[in-house]
């Protein structure tokens, strides 16, 4: 357990949300999280904000507001250090931005902050198969891999020969981070 841990008594998660379609169903990752011990907090990219997931909920499930913005010099912390990060959905901006360190919105400077920290970072990578074949793409993963973040398999949201979407394995994230 870590002093943050200790502090708070339950391990506190940050989840980072991405602008993709799958982001609609993050309120199920914040469950799950709840089931397995984890408190959660919730910070969105500026475009993410834009009705891809539904904050409202988010806020509901959390008890916290979703941060989307830096606080004022002398604001008080919404959240208290997180003890992992679940990127979920990433998409391809997110992970390049991460990776080169361009830590331009709150989403992605909390996300270099965390590598910094040593703290386990996760990530579901939401990215249509032409842009996981950009060669930027590629060495971000792999910059970023030996940073020690850890990968879900990549969703692409295509559907399949009956056209169904297949279902978005937000889980897999909270097993990425589980200690041990």
């Amino acid at each position: 357990m870590t002093e943050r841990t200790e502090r708070a008594g339950r391990p506190f998660l940050y989840v980072v949300v991405c602008a993709a379609g799958a982001a609609d169903g993050v309120g199920g990752l914040i469950t799950a999280a709840h089931e397995r011990g984890w408190e959660a907090g919730v910070l969105a990219t500026p475009t993410a904000m834009e009705g891809f997931f539904d904050a409202a909920e988010a806020e509901a499930l959390t008890g916290r507001p979703v941060r989307s913005a830096w606080r004022r010099p002398g604001a008080p912390r919404p959240f208290p250090p997180p003890d992992a990060v679940v990127v979920a959905p990433a998409t391809f901006n997110t992970v390049n931005k991460w990776a080169q360190g361009l830590a331009d919105t709150l989403a992605v400077a909390t996300l270099c902050e965390a590598c910094g920290l040593g703290v386990p970072v996760a990530v579901l990578p939401c990215v249509a198969d032409a842009l996981a074949g950009h060669p930027a793409y590629r060495e971000s993963l792999a910059r970023l891999r030996a940073m020690g973040v850890r990968f879900g398999d990549r969703y692409s949201g295509e559907p399949d020969e009956r056209g169904v979407r297949p279902r978005f394995g937000w889980e897999r994230a909270l097993d990425l981070v589980a200690p041990g």
